[in-house]
């Protein structure tokens, strides 16, 4: 009891980086950091804070509380550096922070095959591209395990090295520890010594710590990464499913008004290709609502020439603002699309509203219809892959609605998402949830 009152103001200089950095992953990695163990970055964080404050235990509070604030600065400098992955340019600000915080006279740092950045003595003799030559980094890549070197100089080297002095063809001695996304080792770290002494438990656990503070944030930009790709192949998906029967119906529609309407014809000709190529590009990012409206109103162009103007009467009410609120592609305009498919009855016009609305920090989107409608069994077969929807339900729908609410979820969190209320005879309104996207534009 007498050692934790004695020493209680690094107990709790320690439980406050633990926190501070482990809310800071949490903000870092925004929604992708749920699936990676905080307490990683939590253990990350003590032995940091051990290591860096070296001798606290025997500290003034003051001289403890600024090892503290440095380490969490340096932590969070180096997460922060690591977010867009294992880059030269990164790796290279990585080991410059790093470097004086040990006793190392080199920092650098590899992926499997080549040096991405080396800071130090020796920097000119290991510029970035050059292939790893140390077989302890060979050792690490293989076996994903942090080892230590030491070289064995020959007699001439010998004579002429000092504590603080390598050549060019050694190394005294190194930390190499393996940076390991998904159980597979991709690159290292290393720290170079110009003595095997200098190499203590405290170099150790410094090297350790940083090793799996950059796994753990090259593990968040690889989940970053998948996601982004994922929500492409999503889009892409999509994108592949547009409805062939549009396709043809609208070019029969053109074809037919060259006799009878050649200015339309050529107008709807030049839309169709907007329209498409609109539907081709609009993969890559989010974008401006307005666009994803203007999108909207285009297809419908394409419709009212099939079935006539009064056929199909769209409204819109947007928020002031909303029209600037970056959205997902393609969130809108596949609902209107299936709303003509699917509500449409075989006489009078069908009504389509679109509303835009802020909710809070939240922006709401309800595409209402006062079509056929549908039973809750067949709503709710829409957006689950599962279900079984009841007998005389529409088909093809549900495909597109549960790319809308998967891909809301990976832009917006699981606050975002779909939700369907119809009743048969009635209409649909589906309404997409973007959560905090207000507070973001």
């Amino acid at each position: 009891m007498s050692w934790i009152r004695e020493h209680l103001g690094f107990v709790f200089g320690a439980v406050v980086v633990t926190g501070a950095l482990a809310l800071l992953a949490l903000i870092v990695g925004s929604v992708v950091w749920g699936w990676i163990p905080v307490a990683v970055i939590s253990a990350a964080a003590l032995v940091l804070l051990v290591v860096l404050g070296g001798s606290a235990l025997v500290l003034p509070d003051s001289l403890r509380s600024q090892a503290t604030e440095r380490t969490l600065r340096t932590a969070s400098s180096t997460l922060d550096r690591m977010r867009s992955g294992l880059t030269q340019d990164n790796c290279r600000a990585v080991c410059q922070l790093l470097l004086p915080e040990t006793k190392a006279i080199a920092v650098a740092m590899t992926d499997r095959e080549d040096v991405l950045a080396y800071v130090g003595d020796l920097e000119n003799d290991f510029p970035p591209g050059s292939p790893i030559h140390t077989p302890a980094t060979r050792e690490v890549l293989e076996s994903g395990r942090m080892e230590t070197f030491t070289a064995i100089p020959t007699e001439a080297q010998a004579r002429h090295a000092d504590a603080h002095h390598v050549t060019p063809d050694v190394v005294p001695a190194g930390i190499v520890v393996p940076l390991v996304v998904k159980e597979e080792t991709v690159g290292t770290i290393k720290f170079y010594y110009g003595s095997r002494r200098d190499i203590d438990r405290t170099q150790l656990a410094i090297a350790r710590g940083f090793g799996e503070l950059l796994s753990t944030q090259l593990s968040s930009y690889e989940l970053e990464r998948q996601a982004e790709l994922t929500a492409r192949a999503e889009v892409k998906a999509l994108q592949a499913q547009i409805n062939p029967h549009f396709l043809f119906n609208t070019i029969n529609t053109i074809a037919s008004l060259t006799r009878t309407d050649p200015a339309r014809a050529r107008n709807l000709l030049r839309e169709f290709a907007v329209f498409y190529r609109q539907t081709l590009e609009n993969s890559e990012s989010r974008i401006p609502l307005s666009r994803e409206l203007e999108q909207t109103r285009r297809y419908l162009t394409f419709e009212h020439a099939r079935f006539g103007e009064d056929r199909i009467i769209e409204a819109e009410n947007v928020d002031e603002g909303c029209e600037e609120v970056l959205v997902p592609a393609f969130i809108i305009q596949p609902i209107v699309e299936n709303s003509v498919r699917h509500a449409m009855r075989e006489e009078g016009p069908l009504h389509i509203d679109i509303h835009v609305a802020v909710d809070g920090d939240d922006v709401c989107i309800a595409v209402a219809d006062d079509g056929l409608g549908m039973d809750e069994a067949c709503a709710a077969a829409l957006l689950d892959g599962s279900a079984k929807p009841a007998s005389g339900s529409p088909k093809g729908t549900g495909i597109a609605l549960r790319n809308v609410a998967e891909r809301l979820e990976r832009f917006y969190g699981f606050d975002s998402g779909v939700d369907i209320v119809s009743k048969p005879g009635e209409g649909t309104c589906v309404t997409l949830r973007l959560a905090h996207a207000a507070a973001a534009s």
